[in-house]
């Protein structure tokens, strides 16, 4: 049985215990959002019986907001031991979960690679490996359910499906500027206007749950028609595809599967709110999974912060998962500090949503860096800081010890040195005025 299944069932699985305890919930309130789909913990069986055993987490609104990485090597550049090396960085700078988006080298040996070394879920986009070697146009129905159960196998913990695409849809694309920019969707396009026929994905779907079911896979419904510009967000494509999904969302959770939706992509900052609140009604509360948002198109080696200032909002409004943009996005593929530095800008605005909301604990962890910062405690700061090495290194650029200062202002001119001083002098008079007065 699935999580899904067994939540509605009434039993509360060691993953629903390890899930409470990570993020101090009751156990009982895990279930209760496992079995309402508004919780997904991604955790094929196989994953969890592996040599590297998954540590399982929980998406949803109830728990801390999670963040994914990309990694995966492309036709150009990278390697199987390179891809090790990011998903190691991505891990230790906060992400919960890493998607390996391989489309170059041996894509089977490095996705069981990859499964086998990591501790957080693993996700892929299935059609990337269904068209190795040959054209899209070639494949076949027989194809999708191959590919999907042989990565279901290897203990791929959830799946990219972009079922909600449909051939009724693509009309609506030739109105957009930038067109389709998801290469699943462009894909499956491609296969529809060339054979004449629907979506395969969304003919299968009831097929590919079977399998999704029997491994405990979660489905990530891919968003196709996610706008890839400003001027595309929002629009009829976009909404039509979102239609659907909530359709499949309704049909994957009748075959007892898990499942979250995927959202966009680029999006003016004033839609965010609008669109978090339409795919929560319409997917009847699905956990949503964005990219970004980024909120501008116009920073190219820069959208690691144009996604972090999206995806704070997106988290506060509803998301429940965003998948970090690095620095190289629209531009090359990644580079191993590119990844640490998406990943440290998505936890960023993943922790600042946290904190606007309300969720249990996240503020405490600012409130004792601001203690740490008021008593001058150098080493408490580092420890408490997110990435501490970046911030020793910072600090002893100038000064190699701990002091009541630092080198942005000098001793002379430091503000809270200075308000240390005024508030012992302000304490100090006080006293003697209550003694000269007790004198009296």
């Amino acid at each position: 049985m699935t999580q899904y299944q067994q939540a509605q069932a009434g039993r509360i699985t060691p993953e629903m215990t390890r899930v409470a305890q990570r993020e101090s919930l009751a156990p009982e309130k895990v279930r209760q959002e496992v079995a309402a789909g508004r919780m997904v913990i991604p955790a094929n069986r196989l994953h969890l019986a592996g040599e590297t055993a998954l540590d399982p987490c929980g998406i949803g609104r109830v728990a801390a907001t999670k963040v994914n990485a990309n990694i995966g090597c492309s036709p150009l550049g990278s390697c199987m031991e390179q891809e090790l090396v990011k998903l190691r960085v991505a891990v230790r700078f906060g992400a919960d979960a890493v998607m390996d988006l391989s489309t170059g080298g041996d894509l089977e040996r490095t996705r069981r690679f990859l499964v086998a070394n990591s501790t957080v879920p693993i996700g892929t986009v299935p059609i990337y490996s269904m068209i190795v070697g040959k054209d899209v146009e070639e494949l076949t129905r027989g194809d999708i359910l191959s590919a999907i159960e042989s990565q279901a196998r290897q203990g791929v913990d959830f799946f990219t499906i972009h079922a909600g695409l449909l051939r009724r849809h693509l009309p609506l694309v030739g109105k957009r500027k930038m067109g389709i920019v998801s290469r699943g969707g462009s894909l499956l396009a491609k296969w529809m206007v060339h054979h004449g026929c629907e979506n395969p994905m969304y003919e299968l779907f009831d097929q590919i749950s079977q399998i999704m079911r029997e491994y405990d896979v979660t489905y990530s419904l891919g968003d196709g028609l996610r706008p890839g510009c400003l001027a595309d967000a929002s629009d009829e494509a976009q909404f039509a595809e979102l239609e659907v999904m909530g359709e499949l969302v309704r049909r994957a959770r009748q075959a007892g599967v898990q499942v979250m939706v995927e959202g966009p992509g680029h999006v003016p900052f004033n839609q965010i709110e609008m669109n978090m609140a339409r795919q929560r009604e319409i997917c009847d509360g699905a956990p949503f999974y964005v990219l970004g948002p980024l909120v501008t198109d116009v920073f190219p080696g820069y959208d690691h912060i144009t996604s972090a200032i999206g995806a704070t909002a997106a988290a506060y409004y509803g998301a429940s998962f965003l998948c970090y943009v690095t620095p190289a996005e629209h531009l090359s593929l990644p580079t191993p500090e590119e990844v640490k530095a998406g990943c440290v800008a998505c936890k960023i605005a993943a922790h600042a949503a946290d904190v606007a909301r309300g969720m249990p604990g996240a503020r405490d962890w600012d409130d004792a860096m601001s203690q740490a910062r008021a008593d001058f405690d150098w080493q408490r700061q580092f420890a408490l800081a997110f990435d501490g090495e970046t911030a020793s290194a910072l600090r002893r650029r100038y000064l190699k010890e701990d002091t009541d200062y630092c080198s942005m202002c000098g001793r002379d001119w430091c503000a809270m040195r200075i308000s240390k001083e005024v508030r012992q002098m302000t304490a100090q008079a006080q006293a003697q005025e209550l003694h000269e007065k007790a004198g009296d």
